[in-house]
Protein backbone atom coordinates (compact mmCIF):
# COMPACT_ATOMS: atom_id res chain seq x y z
CA UNK A 1 0.00 0.00 0.00
CA UNK A 2 2.51 2.55 1.06
CA UNK A 3 4.63 1.84 -2.49
CA UNK A 4 1.54 2.28 -4.23
CA UNK A 5 0.72 5.56 -2.68
CA UNK A 6 3.99 6.74 -2.94
CA UNK A 7 3.68 8.41 -6.44
CA UNK A 8 0.78 10.78 -5.05
CA UNK A 9 2.77 11.51 -1.66
CA UNK A 10 5.86 11.72 -3.23
CA UNK A 11 4.11 14.59 -5.74
CA UNK A 12 2.66 16.80 -2.40
CA UNK A 13 6.05 16.38 -0.92
CA UNK A 14 8.36 17.22 -3.98
CA UNK A 15 5.98 20.27 -3.74
CA UNK A 16 7.01 21.92 -0.59
CA UNK A 17 10.47 22.83 0.51
CA UNK A 18 13.12 20.30 0.64
CA UNK A 19 13.50 20.25 4.88
CA UNK A 20 9.95 20.92 5.45
CA UNK A 21 9.31 18.19 3.44
CA UNK A 22 11.74 15.81 5.38
CA UNK A 23 10.31 17.38 9.19
CA UNK A 24 6.80 16.26 8.05
CA UNK A 25 7.66 13.15 7.24
CA UNK A 26 9.66 12.65 10.45
CA UNK A 27 7.03 14.03 12.47
CA UNK A 28 4.28 11.79 11.06
CA UNK A 29 6.62 8.68 11.35
CA UNK A 30 6.92 9.47 14.80
CA UNK A 31 3.30 9.77 16.14
CA UNK A 32 1.88 7.44 13.50
CA UNK A 33 4.90 4.46 13.14
CA UNK A 34 3.05 1.79 14.69
CA UNK A 35 -0.06 1.54 12.29
CA UNK A 36 2.36 2.74 9.38
CA UNK A 37 4.89 0.67 9.99
CA UNK A 38 2.10 -2.68 10.55
CA UNK A 39 0.68 -1.77 7.18
CA UNK A 40 3.99 -1.30 5.04
CA UNK A 41 5.29 -4.98 6.85
CA UNK A 42 2.35 -6.18 5.58
CA UNK A 43 2.97 -4.88 1.70
CA UNK A 44 6.32 -4.88 1.66
CA UNK A 45 7.64 -7.70 3.84
CA UNK A 46 11.20 -8.08 5.23
CA UNK A 47 14.50 -9.06 4.36
CA UNK A 48 14.61 -13.02 3.38
CA UNK A 49 16.74 -14.99 5.58
CA UNK A 50 19.25 -15.57 3.09
CA UNK A 51 20.56 -12.49 3.27
CA UNK A 52 21.42 -11.80 6.59
CA UNK A 53 24.91 -11.64 7.72
CA UNK A 54 27.42 -10.55 10.52
CA UNK A 55 29.95 -7.83 10.11
CA UNK A 56 31.89 -6.13 12.54
CA UNK A 57 30.24 -8.70 15.48
CA UNK A 58 26.60 -7.26 14.58
CA UNK A 59 23.77 -9.61 13.05
CA UNK A 60 22.39 -7.96 10.24
CA UNK A 61 18.93 -8.60 9.44
CA UNK A 62 20.15 -8.13 5.58
CA UNK A 63 22.27 -5.84 3.66
CA UNK A 64 20.33 -2.87 3.12
CA UNK A 65 20.66 -0.06 5.60
CA UNK A 66 19.46 3.42 6.57
CA UNK A 67 22.51 5.89 6.14
CA UNK A 68 22.90 8.44 8.94
CA UNK A 69 21.50 11.70 8.01
CA UNK A 70 17.60 10.95 7.38
CA UNK A 71 17.12 10.64 11.30
CA UNK A 72 19.59 12.63 12.76
CA UNK A 73 17.64 12.56 16.35
CA UNK A 74 16.25 8.60 15.91
CA UNK A 75 12.36 9.96 15.95
CA UNK A 76 11.63 6.92 13.82
CA UNK A 77 13.77 3.97 14.68
CA UNK A 78 10.42 1.63 15.51
CA UNK A 79 9.15 2.24 11.80
CA UNK A 80 12.56 1.34 9.45
CA UNK A 81 12.40 -2.29 10.06
CA UNK A 82 9.00 -2.17 8.31
CA UNK A 83 9.80 -0.98 4.92
CA UNK A 84 12.66 -3.69 4.80
CA UNK A 85 16.02 -1.73 6.16
CA UNK A 86 18.64 -4.26 7.74
CA UNK A 87 19.97 -2.26 9.91
CA UNK A 88 19.82 1.50 10.94
CA UNK A 89 22.02 4.67 11.81
CA UNK A 90 20.87 7.56 13.48
CA UNK A 91 22.57 10.95 13.83
CA UNK A 92 25.07 12.41 13.15
CA UNK A 93 24.89 13.82 16.82
CA UNK A 94 26.97 16.34 18.34
CA UNK A 95 27.97 16.64 22.13
CA UNK A 96 26.25 20.00 22.14
CA UNK A 97 22.79 20.76 20.77
CA UNK A 98 23.22 22.82 17.58
CA UNK A 99 21.16 24.18 14.87
CA UNK A 100 22.92 23.57 11.79
CA UNK A 101 23.82 26.08 9.16
CA UNK A 102 21.28 28.85 8.33
CA UNK A 103 18.31 28.19 5.78
CA UNK A 104 17.92 27.14 3.04
CA UNK A 105 20.17 24.62 3.28
CA UNK A 106 19.08 21.43 1.62
CA UNK A 107 17.74 21.29 -2.10
CA UNK A 108 16.58 18.91 -4.77
CA UNK A 109 18.02 18.25 -8.00
CA UNK A 110 15.26 16.19 -9.34
CA UNK A 111 16.41 15.73 -13.02
CA UNK A 112 19.32 14.50 -11.14
CA UNK A 113 17.66 12.40 -8.63
CA UNK A 114 20.25 14.08 -6.42
CA UNK A 115 19.91 16.11 -2.90
CA UNK A 116 22.75 19.42 -1.99
CA UNK A 117 22.43 19.33 1.44
CA UNK A 118 24.70 22.21 3.94
CA UNK A 119 22.91 20.96 6.76
CA UNK A 120 25.61 21.67 9.09
CA UNK A 121 24.85 18.75 12.10
CA UNK A 122 21.47 19.91 13.08
CA UNK A 123 20.44 17.93 15.76
CA UNK A 124 19.64 18.11 19.70
CA UNK A 125 22.85 16.55 21.00
CA UNK A 126 23.72 13.57 22.20
CA UNK A 127 22.48 13.62 25.50
CA UNK A 128 18.79 14.20 24.14
CA UNK A 129 19.19 11.11 21.58
CA UNK A 130 20.48 8.83 24.99
CA UNK A 131 17.31 9.75 26.52
CA UNK A 132 15.39 8.87 23.59
CA UNK A 133 17.07 5.36 23.05
CA UNK A 134 16.94 4.68 26.30
CA UNK A 135 13.07 5.28 26.32
CA UNK A 136 13.04 3.16 23.48
CA UNK A 137 14.74 0.26 25.43
CA UNK A 138 12.90 0.02 28.34
CA UNK A 139 9.35 0.57 26.86
CA UNK A 140 10.00 -2.39 24.77
CA UNK A 141 9.85 -0.40 21.28
CA UNK A 142 13.35 -1.13 20.26
CA UNK A 143 13.66 -2.50 16.94
CA UNK A 144 14.51 -6.25 15.66
CA UNK A 145 17.14 -4.92 13.50
CA UNK A 146 20.69 -3.87 14.60
CA UNK A 147 21.20 0.53 15.20
CA UNK A 148 24.13 2.26 14.93
CA UNK A 149 25.29 5.68 16.05
CA UNK A 150 27.00 8.59 14.06
CA UNK A 151 28.80 11.23 15.85
CA UNK A 152 30.38 14.29 14.90
CA UNK A 153 32.42 17.38 15.83
CA UNK A 154 30.53 20.29 16.96
CA UNK A 155 30.58 23.02 15.64
CA UNK A 156 31.92 25.04 18.71
CA UNK A 157 34.21 22.81 19.58
CA UNK A 158 37.83 23.79 18.58
CA UNK A 159 39.21 21.26 15.78
CA UNK A 160 42.26 20.34 18.81
CA UNK A 161 39.23 19.15 21.10
CA UNK A 162 37.66 17.13 18.89
CA UNK A 163 38.96 14.22 20.86
CA UNK A 164 37.17 14.74 23.58
CA UNK A 165 33.83 16.07 22.08
CA UNK A 166 33.40 12.37 19.86
CA UNK A 167 34.08 11.08 23.11
CA UNK A 168 31.68 12.77 25.23
CA UNK A 169 28.56 11.70 22.43
CA UNK A 170 30.33 8.19 22.70
CA UNK A 171 30.07 8.03 26.49
CA UNK A 172 26.66 8.77 26.75
CA UNK A 173 25.17 5.95 24.41
CA UNK A 174 27.87 3.35 24.93
CA UNK A 175 25.66 0.58 26.12
CA UNK A 176 22.36 2.12 24.16
CA UNK A 177 23.39 0.96 20.36
CA UNK A 178 25.13 -1.93 18.58
CA UNK A 179 28.01 0.27 16.98
CA UNK A 180 29.30 3.83 16.48
CA UNK A 181 30.47 5.50 13.63
CA UNK A 182 32.85 8.03 13.64
CA UNK A 183 31.93 11.23 11.37
CA UNK A 184 34.67 12.87 10.11
CA UNK A 185 34.11 13.31 6.17
CA UNK A 186 30.79 15.37 6.71
CA UNK A 187 31.64 18.90 4.78
CA UNK A 188 29.71 21.26 6.07
CA UNK A 189 31.25 21.81 9.62
CA UNK A 190 34.33 23.80 8.99
CA UNK A 191 37.67 22.61 9.28
CA UNK A 192 36.05 18.98 10.39
CA UNK A 193 37.46 17.14 6.61
CA UNK A 194 40.96 18.18 8.00
CA UNK A 195 40.14 15.35 10.88
CA UNK A 196 40.56 13.01 7.99
CA UNK A 197 44.41 13.42 8.18
CA UNK A 198 46.61 11.13 10.08
CA UNK A 199 47.54 13.60 12.76
CA UNK A 200 44.02 14.26 14.12
CA UNK A 201 42.06 11.14 13.01
CA UNK A 202 44.39 8.63 15.54
CA UNK A 203 43.63 10.91 18.83
CA UNK A 204 39.94 10.49 17.69
CA UNK A 205 39.26 7.07 17.45
CA UNK A 206 41.89 6.45 20.52
CA UNK A 207 39.47 9.10 22.41
CA UNK A 208 36.09 6.95 20.88
CA UNK A 209 37.63 3.39 21.42
CA UNK A 210 38.48 4.46 25.39
CA UNK A 211 34.76 4.58 25.82
CA UNK A 212 32.92 2.65 24.19
CA UNK A 213 34.15 -0.72 25.30
CA UNK A 214 33.25 -3.89 23.49
CA UNK A 215 30.84 -1.71 20.79
CA UNK A 216 32.22 -1.62 17.55
CA UNK A 217 33.46 1.63 16.19
CA UNK A 218 33.07 2.51 12.54
CA UNK A 219 34.96 5.33 10.46
CA UNK A 220 32.98 7.24 7.29
CA UNK A 221 35.16 8.52 4.88
CA UNK A 222 34.49 11.19 2.29
CA UNK A 223 34.75 10.57 -1.66
CA UNK A 224 36.59 13.53 -2.25
CA UNK A 225 39.97 12.30 -0.33
CA UNK A 226 42.02 11.14 -3.11
CA UNK A 227 42.78 7.53 -3.45
CA UNK A 228 46.34 7.47 -1.51
CA UNK A 229 45.00 9.69 1.15
CA UNK A 230 41.83 7.32 1.71
CA UNK A 231 43.91 4.08 1.79
CA UNK A 232 46.05 5.78 4.55
CA UNK A 233 42.97 6.67 6.45
CA UNK A 234 41.65 3.39 5.96
CA UNK A 235 45.38 1.33 6.94
CA UNK A 236 45.36 3.90 10.26
CA UNK A 237 42.35 3.21 11.23
CA UNK A 238 42.81 -0.53 11.44
CA UNK A 239 45.59 -0.17 13.05
CA UNK A 240 43.95 2.17 15.51
CA UNK A 241 41.41 -1.09 16.25
CA UNK A 242 38.46 0.13 14.17
CA UNK A 243 35.77 -2.27 12.89
CA UNK A 244 34.65 -1.21 9.75
CA UNK A 245 34.61 1.30 7.40
CA UNK A 246 31.63 3.35 5.47
CA UNK A 247 32.54 4.17 2.26
CA UNK A 248 31.06 7.24 1.30
CA UNK A 249 30.02 10.36 2.15
CA UNK A 250 28.31 13.32 0.21
CA UNK A 251 31.14 14.97 -2.25
CA UNK A 252 31.91 19.01 -2.63
CA UNK A 253 32.59 17.86 -6.26
CA UNK A 254 29.81 18.37 -8.86
CA UNK A 255 30.18 15.73 -12.05
CA UNK A 256 29.86 17.17 -15.26
CA UNK A 257 26.54 15.05 -15.62
CA UNK A 258 24.46 16.98 -13.76
CA UNK A 259 21.34 18.57 -15.61
CA UNK A 260 20.15 20.97 -12.83
CA UNK A 261 22.26 24.17 -11.80
CA UNK A 262 24.76 22.63 -8.98
CA UNK A 263 25.68 26.83 -7.73
CA UNK A 264 24.60 25.70 -4.28
CA UNK A 265 27.04 24.96 -1.89
CA UNK A 266 27.42 21.94 0.19
CA UNK A 267 27.86 17.98 -0.38
CA UNK A 268 25.90 16.10 -3.17
CA UNK A 269 24.22 12.71 -2.87
CA UNK A 270 22.10 10.75 -4.96
CA UNK A 271 22.60 9.33 -8.46
CA UNK A 272 25.60 11.25 -10.01
CA UNK A 273 27.32 10.65 -7.20
CA UNK A 274 27.75 7.18 -7.79
CA UNK A 275 30.89 6.95 -10.07
CA UNK A 276 32.78 8.38 -7.84
CA UNK A 277 31.30 6.76 -4.67
CA UNK A 278 31.32 3.13 -6.35
CA UNK A 279 35.62 4.49 -7.41
CA UNK A 280 36.13 5.18 -3.73
CA UNK A 281 34.06 2.24 -2.38
CA UNK A 282 37.19 0.19 -4.46
CA UNK A 283 40.29 1.91 -2.84
CA UNK A 284 39.13 1.14 1.00
CA UNK A 285 38.19 -2.41 -0.12
CA UNK A 286 41.35 -2.49 -1.89
CA UNK A 287 42.75 -0.71 1.68
CA UNK A 288 40.41 -2.89 4.17
CA UNK A 289 42.12 -6.07 2.09
CA UNK A 290 39.73 -8.15 3.94
CA UNK A 291 40.64 -7.55 7.82
CA UNK A 292 38.14 -5.28 8.54
CA UNK A 293 34.42 -4.88 6.68
CA UNK A 294 33.40 -2.17 4.60
CA UNK A 295 29.81 -0.98 3.96
CA UNK A 296 29.17 0.95 0.90
CA UNK A 297 27.26 4.02 0.16
CA UNK A 298 26.38 6.63 -2.64
CA UNK A 299 24.18 6.81 -5.38
CA UNK A 300 22.68 3.32 -5.09
CA UNK A 301 19.20 3.60 -6.58
CA UNK A 302 18.87 -0.19 -8.08
CA UNK A 303 19.43 -3.65 -7.26
CA UNK A 304 21.69 -3.97 -10.14
CA UNK A 305 24.17 -1.49 -8.34
CA UNK A 306 24.02 -2.67 -4.82
CA UNK A 307 24.67 -6.48 -5.95
CA UNK A 308 27.69 -4.55 -7.61
CA UNK A 309 28.71 -3.39 -4.24
CA UNK A 310 28.30 -6.71 -2.60
CA UNK A 311 30.42 -8.40 -5.33
CA UNK A 312 32.88 -5.91 -5.12
CA UNK A 313 33.54 -7.30 -1.49
CA UNK A 314 31.25 -4.71 0.74
CA UNK A 315 29.33 -6.49 3.39
CA UNK A 316 26.15 -4.30 2.98
CA UNK A 317 24.87 -1.14 1.35
CA UNK A 318 23.32 2.17 2.93
CA UNK A 319 20.79 4.33 1.29
CA UNK A 320 19.61 7.86 2.05
CA UNK A 321 19.17 10.14 -1.34
CA UNK A 322 17.45 6.94 -3.32
CA UNK A 323 15.09 6.26 -0.51
CA UNK A 324 13.94 10.10 -1.01
CA UNK A 325 14.08 10.32 -4.82
CA UNK A 326 12.54 6.22 -5.00
CA UNK A 327 9.91 5.84 -1.76
CA UNK A 328 9.56 3.66 0.96
CA UNK A 329 8.98 1.03 -1.54
CA UNK A 330 13.20 1.18 -2.06
CA UNK A 331 14.79 -1.58 0.53
CA UNK A 332 12.32 -4.32 -0.18
CA UNK A 333 12.66 -4.00 -3.87
CA UNK A 334 16.27 -4.40 -3.41
CA UNK A 335 15.91 -7.09 -1.09
CA UNK A 336 13.67 -9.23 -3.38
CA UNK A 337 16.14 -8.83 -6.13
CA UNK A 338 19.31 -9.36 -4.30
CA UNK A 339 17.21 -12.65 -3.12
CA UNK A 340 16.28 -14.10 -5.98
CA UNK A 341 20.44 -13.44 -7.26
CA UNK A 342 21.34 -15.59 -4.29
CA UNK A 343 19.00 -18.21 -5.05
CA UNK A 344 19.61 -18.20 -8.80
CA UNK A 345 23.75 -18.58 -8.15
CA UNK A 346 22.77 -21.20 -5.41
CA UNK A 347 20.79 -23.06 -7.79
CA UNK A 348 23.89 -22.76 -10.69
CA UNK A 349 26.18 -23.97 -7.80
CA UNK A 350 24.15 -27.03 -6.39
CA UNK A 351 23.47 -27.65 -10.53
CA UNK A 352 27.39 -27.63 -11.16
CA UNK A 353 28.16 -30.01 -8.33
CA UNK A 354 25.46 -32.61 -9.27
Amino acid sequence: MLDVAWPLARAVLFSMDAERAHELTLSWLERSGGLLGATARTTLGTPDPSLAREAFGVKLAGPIGLAAGLDKDGRAIPFWPSVGFGFVEVGTVTAHPQPGNDKPRLFRLVQDKALINRMGFNNHGSEALAQRLRGLHESGRWPSIPVGANIGKSKVTPLDEAPADYALSAERLAGLVDWFTINVSSPNTPGLRSLQGPDALGGIIDAVLDEVGETPVLLKLAPDLEPEALAEAVDLAISRGISGIVATNTTISRPQSLQADPNETGGLSGAPLWPLAKDRIGVALQAASGRVPVIGAGGVHSVAQAQELLDMGCVAVQLYTGFIFEGPGLPARLNRGLARQEHAREGLTRGAQA
